[in-house]
């Protein structure tokens, strides 16, 4: 076999898109697109017919549908409240039916649908043919359809799903003993992926050991150079041989190629053939959380002529990671010389369930990594591919999970698929550069012990190359069979028995302090919406608490053998067996902070570097200066030094930090005895009101490099929106969604914590709002001074005008707000039929409840009549203080 390598700094720029102003991109069905390989990828989110229950024959081509609800993917069944626990979501069966007509010009084209998952066991139909049977929800189904099709006329496919309790597949235990909610629909995205009939295979499809597809490897790993393996498996569905080429070029983010490499491949009529490489790399630019650079490797294939029949591209993150026992974590040959903190997440957002948009799991990963986490366990499933592409990008490790919480099924076929499960699931995430771990054991879990056995060796088997490793609960049957054990710091509740030198240990979960197992009251379980002093506490709890638990304070004082936890839980989430939610995230279900969010930023590096996220200097003040706010101060920061201000010409207080404290890098700084309502009524009865505040200022060096100001909200004047989105694009695909943000606020802007109103939304343009009056998700309630609404985009890019009301509007309430944004268009060819796209609910408010966005005379209107009564109030005002009120 005849092999070219050539090594080369020869500029090569690719789309503009690509080195354009950052937006993330997401992978298609494992890989990137690449422009003219003879590979094609569409969108079949738009428009399926849905029903819900049982629909005899709804399988066939003919079967009439036409009265079916017609909704977009991801989907998930039905829209929820935002306390959603206790087994109020539907399960059971549900239809869905996608009718459109192929393009002429795939013709002749193999064709395969990828659905990225479908909840619970299901079923593919293409024109009444069953292509394919699925057990288990987060795993993708992969579809040959290319002889299905009828390229004369109307196509239908139809997918049955049922979420209903069943004990045969992981995670098996019934959802009204499963500490997390099984949603569920189709709840991720659905890919159409069309190229020649000579082709790059995909690993889940072909069902190959450790083969299919396209798998990125690495040997021996330094800054001087790195060792790339390459292995790629090529079909050729003709009834020819095939002789070409594979042809490999990497290149820098910049676009600068550091390697190419062509190998000759021959491939039988109707088999398959597997071309194994490696690439070496000079002085690579080594991924790591702080720095996680990611190649573009090109992959080609070319017939004897030099005509590219497949390609794409794929993200490569050159890193090795080694396990040293009580030595700890190395990364890139070196010890880490600190812990991996982090969190464990539920996919599950506020009102949608599961069937969260790809931006959302961008933004998620995005939130985190500003919080200054590292590490991220995928709890208790394998996350969409989207949340995977976001963590190689912005520099999280991930524990990759097996489905699985506390059962076991002894009939032979639950193993089998969790093996199948394991096997799967590596396939998928093999090529990551943010795998840190795999966990493909069931957790919690009292299995037997030649199981945990086996999923060790299935891992190994499906990943043979340096740098893969396993982890274990300590206390698992099993366990001995795993480098990497899971356990609380051995000084800590629960701890381990006893530490074994030749192993490494982590802290899976930790954070919670349940009195008891039924119960579940703690004090790290705080709704938002709560206020101060709970949302206090479990920032303290989260730090350091004055009783033995495991936190960041302790995870940050043991020995390099425990390399560190993840916290239970980044954010809130729903549950099956408990009818509260989980209230112990950082963030509520919508992503908005609580203060612990704040205490964990305050953790992260002081100094910004150029990376997307997760560092820079911060201070934070958790208090709202109400009259019912503590006399003690509370404050977040990184930086070296922090200065608080009470009032205009008031006192000082100062706080250094302790660099040799042993510990987490900044502990919570309290000043003591600082704030006093009275002092604030003193100076407002005086018209002093702009004279009150607390102001902390972060410094290094004696520089102030940060600062916060908290100024007491007064009389609620009007709405703020704001849209909460990290900076990322609405695509107009029909799918995409972002929260708007609605506040009560004085007339300067201050948020009103302390109120009871409900916020009405309406919406005009190229977009609809998600959920209506029966979830509670519109009219909104305020909490905590906000009340969320999601919104969606149409199939069409445009404008969308958002106005946020009070629900009972009077002459003294507050303004309307209002927002407008702009979605662009959709990223990827959509597929659907425009006549069921139209049916699309373009509003989910109930009947009755929908109302006009106000034109902005009638907002000019509220304005000066609110100036109006504010200068009618300032009488009243002299009245009162007249009497020595």
């Amino acid at each position: 076999m005849m092999k070219k390598i050539i090594f080369s700094f020869v500029f090569i720029w690719l789309s503009l898109s690509l080195w354009a102003a950052h937006q993330p991109e997401f992978s298609t069905a494992g890989f990137f697109r690449l422009d003219n390989s003879g590979r094609e990828v569409f969108s079949m989110n738009p428009a399926w017919r849905f029903y819900k229950g049982a629909a005899d024959g709804a399988e066939t081509k003919e079967f009439n549908d036409k009265d079916w609800t017609v909704v977009s993917l991801p989907n998930g069944i039905e829209y929820l409240p935002t306390e959603a626990s206790g087994c109020i979501n539907y399960q059971g069966e549900v239809w869905y039916r996608k009718h459109f007509t192929p393009d002429a010009a795939l013709k002749g084209k193999k064709l395969f649908l990828h659905f990225e998952a479908i909840m619970g066991k299901s079923k593919v139909f293409v024109n009444g043919k069953l292509l394919t049977e699925h057990f288990g929800g987060y795993l993708p189904v992969v579809v040959d359809v290319t002889d299905a099709l009828d390229w004369n006329g109307d196509n239908v496919i139809a997918v049955w799903a049922d979420n209903s309790d069943d004990p045969s597949y992981p995670p098996g235990k019934a959802q009204d003993v499963l500490d997390y909610t099984y949603f569920g629909g189709i709840y991720r995205d659905c890919w159409l992926v069309a190229h020649n009939q000579v082709f790059i295979t995909d690993p889940n499809y072909e069902n190959e050991v450790a083969g299919g597809g396209l798998f990125v490897a690495f040997g021996k790993v330094s800054e001087a150079a790195a060792e790339v393996q390459l292995k790629l498996q090529v079909r050729n569905a003709t009834k020819r041989s095939f002789t070409g080429v594979v042809e490999y070029t990497l290149l820098q983010p910049d676009g600068k190629q550091v390697a190419y490499l062509n190998d000759k491949i021959q491939v039988k009529a109707g088999k398959a053939a597997t071309s194994s490489d490696k690439l070496l790399v000079q002085q690579p630019m080594l991924w790591t959380p702080s720095t996680p650079t990611l190649y573009n490797l090109l992959v080609r294939v070319l017939d004897k002529d030099g005509n590219v029949v497949d390609g794409y591209r794929r993200r490569v993150g050159i890193r090795s990671i080694e396990f040293k026992g009580k030595d700890g974590f190395y990364l890139n040959g070196k010890p880490y010389g600190k812990p991996l903190i982090g969190a464990n997440r539920h996919q599950d957002f506020a009102v949608v369930g599961n069937a969260v948009a790809n931006s959302i799991h961008w933004r998620d990963a995005k939130k985190l990594k500003d919080a200054g986490m590292e590490i991220i366990r995928n709890a208790h499933c394998p996350q969409d591919p989207a949340f995977m592409d976001a963590c190689d990008e912005l520099g999280l490790f991930v524990i990759v999970n097996t489905p699985g919480w506390q059962f076991w099924n002894d009939a032979p076929e639950f193993a089998q698929r969790v093996y199948s499960d394991i096997r799967n699931v590596v396939r998928r995430d093999r090529n990551h550069p943010c795998v840190w771990l795999w966990e493909p054991i069931l957790n919690e879990t009292w299995y037997p012990a030649d199981f945990a056995k086996n999923t060790r060796d299935i891992v190994d088997a499906e990943y043979p190359y340096p740098y893969c490793y396993s982890g274990s609960d300590s206390e698992a049957r099993g366990h001995e069979n795993f480098p990497v054990y899971f356990a609380h710091p051995a000084n800590m509740q629960d701890a381990s028995k006893e530490i074994d030198p030749s192993k490494t240990y982590f802290t899976r979960e930790w954070g919670d302090n349940v009195d008891d197992w039924s119960s579940h009251n703690s004090p790290s379980r705080v709704a938002r919406n709560w206020g101060e002093q709970p949302m206090r506490v479990q920032a303290q709890h989260y730090a350091s608490p004055s009783y033995p638990v495991t936190s960041y304070d302790v995870l940050y004082k043991q020995s390099p053998q425990h390399v560190g936890g993840c916290l239970w839980h980044s954010f809130d989430h729903q549950r099956g067996y408990h009818p509260d939610p989980f209230y112990g995230g950082l963030m509520d279900v919508f992503r908005q902070p609580k203060y612990s969010y704040y205490m964990f930023m305050a953790q992260r590096p002081a100094v910004k570097d150029d990376q997307l996220a997760g560092s820079g200097p911060m201070v934070y003040i958790a208090h709202e200066m109400t009259p019912f706010s503590g006399k003690d101060v509370t404050v977040y920061s990184n930086c070296d030094e922090v200065r608080l201000t009470f009032n205009k010409d008031g006192k000082t207080y100062t706080y250094k930090k302790d660099k040799n404290r042993p510990g987490m890098p900044s502990p919570v700084i309290t000043f003591p005895d600082v704030y006093d309502f009275m002092v604030d009524k003193a100076l407002s009865r005086a018209k002093k009101q702009d004279d009150v505040y607390l102001l902390a200022e972060g410094l290094i060096d004696g520089k102030v490099v940060a600062t916060h100001k908290v100024v007491p909200a007064r009389r609620p004047e009007k709405i703020l929106l704001w849209v909460d989105n990290e900076g990322t694009d609405l695509k107009a695909d029909g799918s995409d969604f972002v929260t708007v943000v609605a506040a009560v606020a004085d007339k300067n802007g201050n948020i009103k914590r302390l109120n009871n109103y409900n916020i009405r939304f309406s919406i005009e343009g190229e977009g609809r709002l998600l959920g209506g009056s029966g979830v509670l998700a519109n009219p909104a309630p305020v909490k905590w001074g906000t009340a969320p609404v999601l919104v969606q985009s149409t199939l069409k890019p445009g404008k969308i005008r958002i106005t946020a009301s009070v629900l009972f509007e009077g002459s003294q309430m507050p303004v309307s707000g209002e927002l407008e944004l702009e979605s662009k268009s959709s990223a990827f060819p959509l597929v659907y039929d425009a006549a069921d796209a139209a049916r699309i609910p373009l509003s989910n408010v109930s009947a009755g409840q929908a109302a006009a966005s106000k034109t902005d005379a009638e907002r000019e209107v509220e304005r000066l009549r609110k100036e109006l009564n504010s200068l009618k109030l300032k009488e009243v005002e002299r009245q009162q203080s007249e009497f020595g009120e």
